[in-house]
């Protein structure tokens, strides 16, 4: 798939800037037309979807497939509880500079070992990394909390200015909410830069054939690794914005199955499209809650519904709705 620069359409660019705008201004109102409870929902479906769309820079863009991007996700959020336990601060400034460092120095040296590799080598190896990390948190439970987990208070904002109130859900429902759609809009932005940039072109070339690509000068293994810190700080990021969302911070969020719940829900929303990730994200968010909320067989029925959702839309949510509305336009 060719993703189009920003200025290859003007048209097309100006309605979907329309789009962006409206969609802006619906999520900004959202918080006091929902009740407290759906807001905070549609935090986790976009903390979600930061982590996917830095997974997707992975796979969509340059082809490689990672079962690993939970490790990034937990070290950004045991990074604020540690600062939390150790350093009793509850600065959310801190904890930004803190997951983004933390998650950073991780990618560095994973990527380090990981990008020589391609294909199932490489899914494998960022798997037993992960796992690495999974069984550290587990084992060294008087620094971790072991599957007791670490507890994350409410943050401060804007160096104490801004601070906790008495009723913690209205606190995440709004002040929060928006820490968390600020954090969201900046990632979309930096994103679509990244993938419409020389360097996204770069990658998608690696993706498509990286013997071309090494020909024609591309130096392969160094963007690669550049994709892969990005990827990693993205989803190290959204593990530090929902550290203090959830509250609890344990090993479960470093285990593979927390790694597969991202590659999914990039799929289901479609890997090869810009905004698929987000969609995925959204929609899996939904489905899981609600799913849990009406039946004890829960992950059966989940299951269930996702084998179909898959089945029925290969090229995923957002891949199949551009297929047909690219047919109806054919027809019309």
């Amino acid at each position: 798939m060719s993703v189009m620069g920003p200025s290859a359409n003007p048209v097309f660019t100006a309605r979907r800037f329309g789009w962006v705008i409206l969609l802006a201004i619906v999520l900004v109102v959202l918080p006091w037309v929902l009740p407290p409870y759906q807001t905070i929902l549609l935090s986790y479906g976009l903390i979600f979807a930061i982590a996917a769309l830095g997974f997707n820079l992975l796979l969509g863009y340059t082809g490689l497939l990672s079962f690993g991007h939970s490790a990034y996700f937990g070290v950004g959020a045991y990074t604020v509880a540690f600062l939390v336990k150790y350093l009793h601060t509850s600065s959310m400034e801190l904890f930004l500079i803190g997951g983004i460092v933390a998650s950073a120095a991780i990618s560095v040296l994973f990527g380090v070992i990981c990008v020589r590799y391609t294909r199932i080598f490489f899914a494998i190896l960022t798997l037993a990394l992960s796992q690495v990390l999974w069984s550290l948190a587990l084992k060294f439970y008087w620094v971790s909390g072991g599957t007791d987990g670490l507890r994350v208070p409410t943050p401060s904002l804007l160096g104490g200015l801004v601070g906790a109130t008495k009723d913690k859900v209205a606190f995440l429902s709004h002040t929060y909410y928006f820490v968390i759609l600020v954090a969201f809009a900046a990632c979309v932005g930096v994103m679509w830069v990244i993938v419409n940039s020389p360097f996204g072109k770069a990658l998608q070339a690696i993706r498509d054939n990286e013997t071309r690509a090494a020909f024609v000068g591309i130096q392969v293994r160094r963007f690669r690794g550049l994709a892969f810190l990005i990827s990693g700080l993205f989803t190290g990021l959204a593990g530090t914005l929902w550290a203090p969302l959830n509250g609890l911070v344990t090993p479960d969020i470093v285990y593979w199955p927390f790694s597969g719940r991202i590659v999914f829900l990039t799929v289901l929303g479609g890997f090869r499209t810009f905004t698929g990730p987000i969609i995925g994200a959204l929609v899996f968010n939904y489905l899981e809650t609600y799913a849990i909320a009406a039946t004890t067989y829960w992950q059966f029925v989940l299951g269930a519904i996702l084998v179909v959702l898959v089945m029925a839309m290969p090229a995923g949510i957002v891949g199949t709705v551009g297929r047909l509305g690219l047919r109806l336009r054919r027809a019309t």
